[in-house]
């Protein structure tokens, strides 16, 4: 297994669920995701009878909304930490690391949901590959990551200078890469998948808004990452903080781009 080159992992080096805060990080980007996430899920079908995997389901939001909004069944919520995670009727948490044993999780499932969770870790094609070896059959796999806006052509700003130096200090420190989530669908297809397709969100970055608050605190988090980069000093994370909650701020936040493919159905014996 491939690692990034400090070693490190998402919730050790960077974004320990330990840290003052982390929990409500999480929860801030639920409040810009969450809504769009549940739309795609009860557009594809989630509701009652379908018993759900969520992988990667940090505090949980999306996991308790599709038992309590679109009535699942029941929904297995699954972690590295689970210290925000608590166990309710349908709901069973699961302490388990899906790139050292995808087979601790048990049975197969009609939704399987994985959001932020494999732009972080190395051997992409395996793990699609066993996420999908998960669904059921004429169940679908859900993957969302996000998707970097910014390019050597992006315009220069406090934004654009910071966000650049986030995705490469993450990539050196815990193996962060968004560069390969454009072939979400190919690599659903590859994975046996049909009915393949995906669609892209960019939240709007409006001062005092969910998603700017976002970034704030996620920059706040990975300081020392994107500092080790050179690309950055501390005044020009500061300066970009103040450019996010001001009216001057011109940019485009990372996408989400969510791709979705469904099992075939089983053969009928003849």
């Amino acid at each position: 297994m491939t690692t990034a080159a400090g070693g490190g992992r998402y919730g050790e080096a960077v974004f320990r669920p330990g840290q003052a805060g982390e929990g409500e990080r999480i929860d801030v980007g639920a409040l810009v995701y969450d809504d769009l996430t549940m739309a795609r899920l009860r557009a594809l079908g989630a509701g009652p009878g379908w018993r759900c995997l969520d992988v990667g389901a940090g505090t949980g939001t999306v996991s308790r909304r599709l038992l309590d909004e679109a009535g699942v069944e029941s929904v297995l919520a699954v972690d590295r930490d689970v210290r925000f995670l608590t166990e309710r009727p349908g709901l069973e948490v699961l302490e388990a690391d899906i790139t050292a044993a995808p087979d601790s999780i048990r049975g197969r499932f009609r939704l399987v949901h994985a959001r932020f969770v494999l732009m972080h870790l190395p051997e992409h094609d395996r793990l699609i590959t066993a996420l999908a070896g998960l669904v059921e059959p004429g169940g679908v796999l859900v993957l969302g990551d996000a998707v970097d806006l910014t390019s050597d052509r992006t315009p220069g700003t406090p934004y654009s200078t910071v966000m650049r130096a986030m995705w490469q200090g993450l990539r050196a420190t815990i193996g962060t890469d968004v560069s390969w989530v454009p072939s979400y669908p190919q690599l659903l297809r590859g994975a046996g998948l049909v009915s393949v397709a995906a669609e892209i969100h960019v939240p709007p970055l409006l001062p005092g808004s969910p998603i700017s608050r976002f970034w704030a605190e996620t920059w706040e988090r990975s300081r020392a990452a994107m500092l080790a980069t050179g690309l950055v000093d501390d005044a020009a994370v500061d300066a970009a903080v103040r450019y996010l909650d001001s009216d001057e701020c011109a940019a485009l936040s990372a996408g989400m781009l969510t791709a979705w493919g469904h099992k075939p159905q089983a053969e009928t014996a003849r």
